[in-house]
């Protein structure tokens, strides 16, 4: 491997590795502070991730963070920041859940209406954010605060019984899916299940890499998002691709909920989950934008969740998890930029030997073509 490689994965490495050391150690500061014992917390959450049925949730819950993951990761290579994912699988959940009760066709259609769905509701949402952009100058980041806001009011709406909502008890719901639209999980006996849709997490992986990576649409975006002046100079529309990464990304934040929705829960309701797409940016950031390094992050976020309620039983706040996440974030932010000014240092004094070595030696061949004259 040459030596540039080598620097460019060390870069890749050590920011995540700062973040997380730093978060763990500013999360045992507060368990001093607080008089708790700062390794026992930790002790007693990775024990629990050697039990199966916890990595079996561990499991199924990060498949709903990575691919929420993934939808913020698409607009952070556009160099675009959708705040509004939380808002678009939500709304998109609900959509595939009121088509999956009320239209009953075989599984080999009704499986991928529900999905389609899904895709093209969360697709419309970001779109609206993607269009006030590229015609008005609109912040994406407004916008889709904004339509976060407008899906929540929606979901209320749809949610009234004179509209697609079910009351059962005090929940409101938009009633149960008929079973062709259900997703068979795979069984791990008194573990429980693995949610079916795992695989679509892992495909969507699959294929934001071979996009992002290996096509000229994938080349496109990446340019585009590093510089929108030098993309448009090189024949690649820049309001074309904002549109587009918009798009693409709220396609994607639409499945977000579909793992749960058509493999356990089979209706949306008030106990459905929520805030997956804001979590969604912190795994992203951790994952560097990328599909191995988003999969380790949506598992840790996983384990942090899951194995935190066994804290509650050992006088533990189990809170303590939601503070190393937000730890995390914020050492991310910190520790990037830490590594990408260390990494610049290092390039321009790379740059500057190279550079006084080639003076050099320039001036060796000019001192012995005159000793030869």
């Amino acid at each position: 491997m040459k030596k540039f490689d080598k620097e460019r994965v060390l870069l890749a490495v050590a920011g995540p590795v700062i973040a997380l050391a730093v978060a763990f150690a500013l999360s045992s500061v507060v368990l001093i502070a607080s008089g708790k014992n700062p390794v026992e917390p930790y002790t007693l959450m990775f024990e629990q991730a050697s039990f199966s049925d916890i990595q079996v949730l561990i499991i199924n819950q990060a498949s709903m963070y990575y691919i929420a993951a993934l939808a913020v990761a698409i607009g952070f290579r556009m160099n675009l920041f959708n705040i509004g994912v939380d808002g678009q699988y939500q709304l998109a959940a609900m959509m595939a859940a009121i088509v999956g009760a009320h239209a009953d066709l075989p599984a080999v259609i009704q499986v991928p209406l529900l999905l389609l769905t899904a895709l093209l509701t969360g697709a419309f949402w970001s779109g609206i954010a993607g269009v006030l952009k590229v015609t008005r100058g609109v912040s994406e980041v407004v916008a889709t605060i904004m339509l976060n806001a407008i899906a929540t009011s929606v979901i209320a709406y749809l949610w009234l019984p004179d509209v697609f909502g079910v009351k059962v008890g005090n929940n409101n719901t938009t009633g149960e899916m008929h079973e062709s639209g259900w997703i068979p999980g795979i069984d791990m006996g008194d573990a429980g299940e693995i949610y079916g849709l795992v695989i679509l997490a892992v495909l969507l992986g699959i294929g934001y890499w071979v996009v992002l990576n290996r096509t000229r649409f994938g080349f496109d975006l990446r340019a585009s998002g590093a510089s929108e002046s030098a993309a448009a100079a090189s024949g690649v529309d820049p309001k074309r691709m904002v549109l587009t990464a918009m798009l693409i990304s709220g396609g994607i934040a639409g499945l977000a909920g579909l793992p749960i929705l058509m493999g356990d829960t089979h209706t949306y309701s008030l106990n459905f989950p929520t805030g997956i797409g804001f979590l969604g940016i912190g795994i992203a950031l951790l994952g560097r934008n990328s599909p191995v390094g988003i999969a380790f992050a949506a598992l840790l976020w996983a384990w942090l969740d899951k194995a935190s309620p066994e804290l509650d039983f050992h006088d533990y706040d189990k809170e303590i998890a939601v503070i190393m996440q937000g730890l995390i974030v914020l050492s991310v932010v910190v520790s990037y930029e830490a590594v990408r000014e260390w990494g610049l240092r290092r390039q321009q004094r790379r740059v500057g030997a190279e550079l006084a070595a080639g003076h050099v030696l320039g001036a060796d061949n000019n001192t012995k073509e005159v000793a030869g004259r």
